[in-house]
C-alpha cells in the first residue's frame, strides 16, 4: 500500500464517523417568547395580571416591632410591666371582572414572636370573597372600625359573615349575617366587673344580624350601625360621626347596649371623642377619651352604677415612605371597688412603642 491509498482511506474513515456523531446531536429548542407582568390599572394601584389569566393580583402587607407597658404587671403575663412582639402579616387581593360585577377575594396571613424564640402559629387574619356588592367569608365586620386614635374601645368582631352592601354616590348601605359562636373576650376590663372574664356564645342559635348606613357630606362623615345577638337576646347600636374642624378632625361616637352581646358588652352605653391634628406632613397627634357608664352586668342585663374612664393621647409619625412610629399613651380609671385586689388596680397606665415597616 502506498501512502496516497493510506491518506484516502484514513479521510473516509473520518468523514464516517463525524456524519454519524452530526446525525446523533442535539439540536436546543427555540425559547418560547417572555409575557411579561403587566400592570393592571383597572382597580387601583399595585395590582398586576397574573400571567395567562385576566385576573388582577396585589400583595401587601407589613412587619410591626412593638413594645407595650402596663402598671398593672399581672396583665402582661407573669409580674412584668412591658413586653416586646414582633408580628408579620401578609395579605393577596384579586379582582377580575365578570357580567355581575368585580369578582375579588382576600386572604391575610399573620403571625408573632416574643423574645426566646417563642413564635406564635401562623394564623389566617381574614379570607373572604366578593362578587359585586356581595360578601361572603371570615373578616373584621362593621363593629371593628371605630375613632383613629387608641384609645377608643368601640367594639371589634372577626367573624364568618354573609352579606350585601350597597354603594352609592357617598352613600353606603349594607346588612350582614354573622356567625356568633366561640368566645368573646372582655380584655378591656378583665377583673374589674362582676361578671367579668370571658362569655361564651357557643350556645345555640349563635347568630347574628347587623346592619349599617354610612356617608359623607363635605367635611362630615357618619355611620349608624346596629347589631342583634339572638343567642344573648340582646343588642346595640353605635353612631360615629368625624368633622374636619380648624387644623384637625373631630371624632365622636356612641353606644347604648340593651345588654351583654357579641357586638358590645363593655358598659351599658360609652361616648367618646378625640381630635386628631396634622401637625406636619409626617407628624400629628391624637388627644382622646371615652367614659363606660353601668359597666357591671348579671345574666342578661347590666346592674349597679359604676362607671370608668379613659383619656390618652396617640402620637404618629413618617420616619420615611413605608416606614412609621406610632408611640400611645393611655390611663383608664375605674368606679368602685375591685373583683381582685391582688392581681388588678383601679387605675391603671398602658400604653406601647411601634415601628411598623408597610409595602
Amino acid at each position: 500500500m502506498n501512502i496516497k491509498s493510506l491518506l484516502l482511506g484514513s479521510a473516509a474513515a473520518l468523514a464516517a464517523v463525524t456524519g454519524a456523531q452530526a446525525a446523533d446531536a442535539i439540536v436546543a429548542a427555540s425559547p418560547e417568547p417572555m409575557e411579561y407582568v403587566r400592570v393592571c390599572d383597572a382597580f387601583g394601584t399595585g395590582y398586576f395580571y397574573i400571567p395567562g389569566t385576566e385576573t388582577c393580583l396585589k400583595i401587601g402587607g407589613y412587619v410591626r416591632f412593638q413594645t407595650n407597658y402596663n402598671s398593672n404587671g399581672q396583665t402582661l403575663g407573669g409580674d412584668r410591666e412591658w413586653d416586646s412582639r414582633t408580628r408579620g402579616y401578609i395579605n393577596f387581593q384579586t379582582k377580575s371582572d365578570t357580567e355581575y360585577g368585580a369578582l375579588g377575594s382576600f386572604i391575610a396571613l399573620r403571625t408573632w414572636a416574643e423574645s426566646d424564640y417563642a413564635g406564635g402559629s401562623v394564623e389566617i387574619d381574614e379570607a373572604y370573597l366578593t362578587l359585586g356588592g356581595f360578601t361572603a367569608g371570615y373578616k373584621y365586620n362593621y363593629w371593628d372600625a371605630g375613632l383613629s386614635g387608641e384609645t377608643d374601645a368601640l367594639g371589634s368582631n372577626r367573624v364568618n359573615t354573609i352579606g350585601y352592601e350597597y354603594t352609592g354616590s357617598g352613600f353606603k348601605a349594607g346588612l350582614f349575617v354573622d356567625e356568633l359562636s366561640g368566645y368573646q373576650s372582655d380584655s378591656t376590663f378583665t377583673g374589674y366587673r362582676s361578671a367579668a372574664g370571658t362569655t361564651n356564645y357557643s350556645r345555640n342559635d349563635s347568630v347574628g344580624i347587623e346592619g349599617q348606613i354610612s356617608g359623607t357630606f363635605g367635611p362630615v362623615s357618619v355611620a349608624l350601625l346596629g347589631g342583634y345577638d339572638f343567642a344573648a337576646d340582646n343588642g346595640a347600636i353605635r353612631g360615629i360621626a368625624t368633622a374636619d374642624i380648624g387644623p384637625g378632625t373631630l371624632g365622636i361616637a356612641g353606644i347604648y347596649s340593651s345588654g351583654p352581646n357579641a357586638y358590645y358588652f363593655l358598659s351599658e352605653w360609652t361616648v367618646a371623642a378625640q381630635y386628631a391634628v396634622k401637625l406636619t406632613d409626617k407628624f400629628s397627634i391624637t388627644p382622646g377619651f371615652q367614659y363606660w357608664g353601668k359597666m357591671d352586668y348579671s345574666g342578661d342585663d347590666f346592674v349597679g352604677s359604676r362607671d370608668a374612664w379613659r383619656a390618652g393621647v396617640t402620637l404618629d409619625y413618617k420616619i420615611v415612605d413605608g416606614l412609621t412610629a406610632k408611640v400611645s399613651a393611655q390611663y383608664t380609671s375605674v368606679d368602685g371597688a375591685r373583683t381582685s385586689v391582688a392581681a388588678h388596680d383601679q387605675d391603671v397606665w398602658t400604653g406601647f412603642v411601634r415601628l411598623q415597616r408597610t409595602f
